[in-house]
């Protein structure tokens, strides 16, 4: 199912998700979080911007929700996406109709105001996405992610960096250093040619013995040279995983935007089996470690 190269007015198109995926045969602990995932529209009633990165599938709140059923998940961490840019409109609306079951990271920029980073605190986000990839527009500068980091530092929300390549090597003090909670989305987008022995997995395996550095240990799609099913990205996975589960979360990164081959969603939770085969690990990265950085209610109501 090939999902890239499409354009249209000049943007790319991003397909939409696997229309029929497997049921897993793993079954997931009880409150199990997808601890990155998006929500598109539908654009009918949350348009797109017109500066848009991309042009995205309608995946609603329903949509996420009746995938998440599928794949055994309680819980999820919706990431604001590009495609709506810092209208967090179809984000608040998710938030707002299932509040024990989702959390929010949203879009912010140095223009953003307390006042709104205290409404979106309250609605249910618990983190910032910064992102430094090119196909998604500039990065920060350093004194506009400091601006950012300034203003969601009140609330303690953590940082979820989405980086790619030599990034987790030359952003190596920037990600210590920010002073809350950093949490490096996709296992950095390593480039696995490089070996589970190069640069960019060493820096990111140094990250992750700092203390202060998270890793989601998602989209190995986008990481594998060698397609499904993934055998080398779930190698990395696996070493992330032993060195510091306290530290690590899992995602699927549904629906998925701009990916080349459309995963199955069901065959990526079964690989979380053979990324984390200890199951009192397994509890920790898909149960506790996101109710600790997300602020989920211990029990639902």
């Amino acid at each position: 199912m090939a999902s890239h190269g499409a354009t249209r007015g000049g943007r790319r198109v991003a397909a939409p998700p696997h229309p029929d995926p497997k049921v897993p045969d793993l079954r997931l602990p009880p409150r199990s979080c997808d601890a990155h995932c998006h929500i598109f529209g539908p654009g009918d009633v949350f348009p797109y911007p017109e500066d848009r990165a991309y042009d995205p599938p309608d995946v609603s709140k329903d949509d996420l929700r009746r995938r998440h059923d599928l794949l055994g998940l309680d819980r999820a961490i919706i990431v604001q996406s590009a495609a709506h840019g810092t209208d967090h409109s179809a984000l608040l609306d998710a938030l707002r109709t299932y509040p024990d079951r989702y959390r929010g990271v949203a879009l912010l920029t140095p223009r953003s105001t307390p006042a709104e980073v205290a409404a979106l605190h309250k609605a249910g986000v618990r983190g910032v996405r910064v992102q430094f990839m090119p196909h998604l527009g500039p990065g920060f500068s350093p004194d506009e992610l400091r601006a950012v980091l300034d203003l969601v530092r009140p609330h303690a929300w953590h940082v979820a960096f989405h980086i790619g390549g030599d990034a987790v090597v030359d952003m190596y003090d920037t990600l210590r250093l920010t002073g809350l909670p950093a949490v490096i989305d996709h296992m950095a987008r390593v480039d696995l040619g490089t070996g589970l022995d190069g640069e960019q997995v060493r820096a990111l395996r140094r990250l992750l013995d700092t203390g202060d550095v998270w890793v989601k240990l998602s989209a190995p799609d986008r990481l594998s040279a060698e397609g499904a099913p993934y055998a080398d990205a779930v190698a990395l996975a696996r070493l992330l995983a032993a060195q510091a589960p306290e530290r690590c979360l899992w995602g699927t990164d549904f629906p998925h935007p701009n990916v080349r081959e459309m995963p199955d969603d069901g065959v990526l939770v079964d690989l979380i089996e053979q990324i984390v085969p200890d199951e009192a690990d397994r509890h920790r990265i898909l149960v506790a470690n996101p109710a600790g950085l997300a602020d989920f209610p211990a029990e639902p109501r």
